[in-house]
């Protein structure tokens, strides 16, 4: 097969995985939308970076300086706010910084809510789409589900709630990783990216829940001993592919957050981000609900068996 077919043929399979995306929401009553590429507000998280451009058009449009989303979340909650009702987008987003052989700065994802869900419910719902789509090409994808605390517990032999940094440290000494300005958080994702997720079977979905609260995110926390917050993250073989919440709806503490983001982001010298301040108005209106962001371009590359995200894009950055 040449090289030419080979890239064609992961063209074809995108557009037969978004059809098949489409008549799984449609089947189970959850509406298709549209929301804004541009915004004046973007993501505080201090591990994205987000593009910003400039309109120069009439002072009376809105604010100048914008953002390309890194995700269609905070629109898609405003209409949730509204009553909409479940909804999802499949469209582009775009991270400055993330190039290389499984990155694209810009690249699909598909974010859906399920009104009235509760996180366990929703990753049910994530399975079930990634099993369909591993069907569409003659793939079996067997769950496993399990717990944060669990994962690190069988295969590191830590507790990640309680466990000093320096034991969190060790199982990485081989990898020459500078440790100024770590923390307890840094090491715990370096664990799962370095080790924990690199070893999850291929053909596997591995559904990890309930992580420390202090990756809580946009999710809620639900309080015990440990307190956890109420999400989960879906791999595919080693590959991250999604990543829930339980939403949070208290206006109050997501504010919290991202002021606690944007000080993080200034002891690492990054810019502060502006906050959504529509976002915050609507929130105290959102209803319960759980929420989903999925890779469409990872799941491309597990269908068609590549580890390079470029065989799934017509072309990738540095031709684009």
């Amino acid at each position: 097969m040449s090289a030419r077919t080979e890239h064609h043929r992961g063209l074809r399979l995108r557009a037969q995985l978004y059809a098949g995306i489409r008549d799984f929401f449609r089947e189970r009553g959850v509406l298709e939308v549209e929301t804004p590429v541009l915004s004046a507000a973007g993501n505080t998280d201090p591990n994205i970076e987000s593009f910003r451009t400039r309109f120069h058009g009439h002072v009376d449009a809105g604010e100048a300086v914008r953002y390309l989303r890194t995700s269609p979340e905070f629109p898609l909650k405003r209409l949730l706010a509204e009553g909409l009702g479940d909804c999802y987008e499949l469209g582009r987003v775009f991270r400055d910084g993330e190039a290389g052989g499984r990155h694209n700065p810009e690249f699909t994802m598909l974010e859906w809510y399920r009104v009235g869900w509760d996180e366990r419910r929703l990753a049910e719902e994530v399975v079930a789409l990634v099993r369909v789509a591993m069907a569409s090409v003659d793939r079996i994808a067997e769950p496993r589900i399990t717990t944060y605390v669990e994962l690190f517990r069988e295969q590191l032999g830590l507790d990640p709630h309680v466990a000093e940094i320096e034991s969190l440290r060790a199982p990485l000494r081989n990898f020459g990783i500078d440790p100024e300005g770590l923390g307890r958080d840094d090491w715990l994702d370096l664990l799962m990216t370095h080790l924990l997720q690199p070893a999850f079977p291929a053909d596997r979905i591995t559904v990890v829940h309930d992580y420390p609260a202090s990756q809580c995110a946009l999710a809620r926390v639900r309080q015990g001993s440990p307190a956890v917050a109420e999400r989960f993250e879906v791999y595919l073989g080693p590959y991250e592919l999604a990543n829930g919440y339980h939403e949070l709806n208290d206006a109050d503490e997501q504010r919290m957050r991202h002021e606690r983001d944007n000080a993080v982001r200034r002891e690492r010298g990054l810019a502060e981000v502006p906050l959504d301040e529509s976002l915050l108005d609507a929130l105290g209106n959102m209803p319960d609900c759980a929420g989903v962001a999925l890779g469409v371009d990872r799941l491309l590359m597990c269908m068609l068996g590549t580890d390079a995200i470029a065989d799934v894009l017509a072309f990738p950055f540095r031709k684009a």
